[in-house]
């Protein structure tokens, strides 16, 4: 194993921090090795990503040492320094960066006309070689790119190191949540094996979601540049990229870590990046569902939120989900469901804001438009 370490643009004088990443196997991507990237807590604040880094690394350490490891496998284990630093009065601010309040699993520059540019001369017949072509100049193009600030630099970081992969996992979780995924439509058939090992209640499907997140620019580069070059080139689908919601906030423990992190290793061997017998793939105890059809429970008025519904359990339109009571008039408001389908998140705030989003429906029909993903 290889450790690498990246400076992020000093924010201060005195003050600079560090990206670590560690490489396993060969080098991959631009040299036709498979290649798989994986990264912990871009949210800073989401934890249970960690520790399944922590055990991915004990067990990448002995899939090295048994020469187990056939293509190249990079892992994050901590994928936010800026976040990880940010509290205030007590408590962890690991999703919005302070300066500019800005997502940190948001806005990832577009390289794809630069690299189609440049490609473009070299594109030929030979699917595989085009795809060796296209990420060599778009390596070029994310490394080359102006990162004024210290945040822009830990995504031009974050990019230069997963935009060559063929497979990148973002390891998130929500606040009280089953297991599920997050991939572009073009995505789902390579996604449906890694469903399976995780055993996700359900995967959310979108072609551009809004606002670039960190999968989809890794992701959508290959199904553009399908467009671009249709009927001219062959460009198939390169990368498949997956934000894994690691259920609740408040489950970072070693028993569910481990566990996610055998399921990953086992979905890399499926993959062919770890030489051995490949575990057999587990029933699907899910399906894929569109983005769009994914409803959000609001509170319309404030006042203490207490569920009357589990995450995971299956829902029917109408269904009473919780209630928000005034503390001052005994008022009790009602949250239903606006779609049959499986309740599958809810916040752990106990006291509603009025217009709070506080909790996720999956229907199996899109009923909603334009930007897709929440704050």
């Amino acid at each position: 194993m290889q450790t690498q370490k990246h400076l992020l643009l000093s924010p201060a004088p005195g003050t600079q921090r560090e990206l670590i990443s560690l490489h396993y196997g060969q080098v991959g991507g631009l040299n036709g090795h498979k290649k798989a990237y994986i990264q912990a807590s871009l949210h800073a604040d989401e934890l249970p990503g960690m520790l399944v880094a922590h055990h991915l690394r004990l067990k990448l350490n002995a899939l090295q040492a048994a020469g187990r490891i056939v293509g190249e496998i990079v892992l994050v284990p901590m994928a936010n320094p800026i976040g990880l630093s940010q509290y205030a009065l007590h408590l962890h601010q690991g999703r919005f960066e302070a300066t500019s309040g800005e997502n940190f699993n948001r806005h990832y520059p577009e390289q794809v006309d630069a690299a189609a540019r440049a490609a473009e001369p070299e594109l030929s017949g030979d699917a595989a070689r085009n795809v060796q072509i296209l990420r060599r100049e778009l390596k070029k193009a994310v490394t080359t790119a102006e990162a004024e600030t210290e945040l822009k630099s830990l995504r031009r970081t974050l990019m230069a190191l997963s935009c060559d992969a063929d497979i990148v996992l973002d390891l998130h979780c929500d606040a009280q949540a089953v297991m599920h995924l997050y991939t572009e439509t073009p995505c789902w058939p390579e996604c449906e094996a890694l469903a399976r090992y995780l055993g996700a209640r359900v995967t959310l499907l979108a072609q551009d979601s809004g606002d670039s997140p960190f999968d989809e620019a890794c992701s959508q580069v290959w199904w553009k540049w399908a467009q671009r070059f249709e009927g001219r080139f062959p460009i198939p689908q390169a990368c498949l990229a997956v934000t894994v919601e690691l259920r609740g906030a408040a489950d970072v423990e070693h028993g569910l870590a481990e566990a996610d992190a055998q399921n990953i290793i086992d979905f890399l061997c499926h993959r062919g990046l770890i030489s051995g017998a490949v575990p057999v793939m587990p029933a699907a105890v899910g399906d894929a569902r569109p983005l769009a059809g994914c409803m959000p429970i609001k509170a319309e008025s404030a006042g203490v939120l207490t569920f009357l519904r589990q995450a995971g359990e299956t829902v029917a339109a109408g269904d009473v989900l919780a209630h928000v009571i005034c503390p001052l008039t005994a008022t009790v408001a009602e949250l239903k469901s606006p779609v049959d389908g499986l309740f599958f998140a809810r916040d752990f705030v106990r006291f509603a804001t009025a217009g709070m989003k506080v909790g996720k429906v999956a229907g199996l029909e899109a009923r909603r438009t334009g930007k897709l993903l929440g704050a």
